[in-house]
C-alpha cells in the first residue's frame, strides 16, 4: 500500500475528531427524521453539528447532463468540487470505503459533534431508532450490533432488556430530553469525556 494511500486512510497527522453518534435502525424507522430534529435541538443550543450519512448504493448530487455529472462521470475526475456562494460539495472516487472516524476527521474535525446516520456494523456508540409499529424487533434485540454500542434508544416502547436510555416517542419532549442526555454524554468537558 502506498503511503500516499496509508495517510489517506489514517486521516491528516494532528487532526482532531469530534465524538460521533450513529443513529441507527432498520430500514424506514424514522433515522433520518430523529437525526433531524437533534441536530436542530443541537444547533439551537450553539452546538457546531454536522453529520454523515452512510447509504449502501452509489448516489449522485446532480442531475445527468449538468456540467459537474459530466466532469465526474464522462471525464472521470478523480475528484469534482462544485461551489457557489451558499455552499460546497466534493464528490470524491475512492477504491475502498473509509471508515466513519476517518470520514470524520479528514471533513469533519471541526464539528462539535458529529450524527453520524448509520454505520450499525461500526463499534461508536449507537443511539437506535426502535419501532414496533414498524418492526417487531430492534437491532439490539436481534444481536445486529456490536456488543455494548447501543447506549441508547428513541422507542414507541419498552424494549426488554435493555438498561441503556430510552426516550419514548409518545413524550412531545423526546427530542430535547434526547438532546440534554447528548449533552452531558458526548459534549461536558469532563474526564470521562475528554
Amino acid at each position: 500500500m502506498s503511503a500516499e494511500r496509508r495517510s489517506e486512510l489514517s486521516g491528516p497527522a494532528g487532526s482532531h475528531r469530534p465524538p460521533i453518534l450513529c443513529v441507527v435502525g432498520k430500514k424506514h424507522i424514522g433515522k433520518t427524521t430523529t437525526v433531524v430534529r437533534l441536530s436542530a435541538a443541537l444547533t439551537r443550543r450553539g452546538h457546531r453539528v454536522m453529520i454523515l450519512k452512510h447509504g449502501s448504493h452509489t448516489f449522485s448530487l446532480d442531475p445527468a447532463g449538468t456540467d459537474t455529472y459530466r466532469h465526474y462521470h464522462e471525464g472521470n475526475a478523480a475528484r469534482v468540487a462544485m461551489a457557489s456562494p451558499d455552499k460546497f460539495a466534493l464528490v470524491s472516487r475512492w477504491e475502498e470505503e473509509l471508515a466513519p472516524e476517518v470520514i470524520v476527521e479528514r471533513y469533519l474535525a471541526d464539528a462539535d459533534l458529529v450524527l453520524a446516520e448509520g454505520f450499525k456494523g461500526s463499534a461508536l456508540p449507537k443511539l437506535e431508532v426502535a419501532r414496533r409499529a414498524v418492526f417487531p424487533t430492534s437491532l439490539w434485540e436481534d444481536q445486529a450490533l456490536p456488543p455494548d454500542s447501543c447506549l441508547a434508544m428513541v422507542a414507541d416502547a419498552v424494549i426488554p432488556g435493555f438498561t441503556g436510555t430510552t426516550f419514548f416517542l409518545e413524550d412531545a419532549t423526546w427530542a430535547e430530553h434526547c438532546a440534554d442526555w447528548i449533552e452531558q454524554t458526548f459534549l461536558t468537558k469532563n474526564p470521562q469525556n475528554a
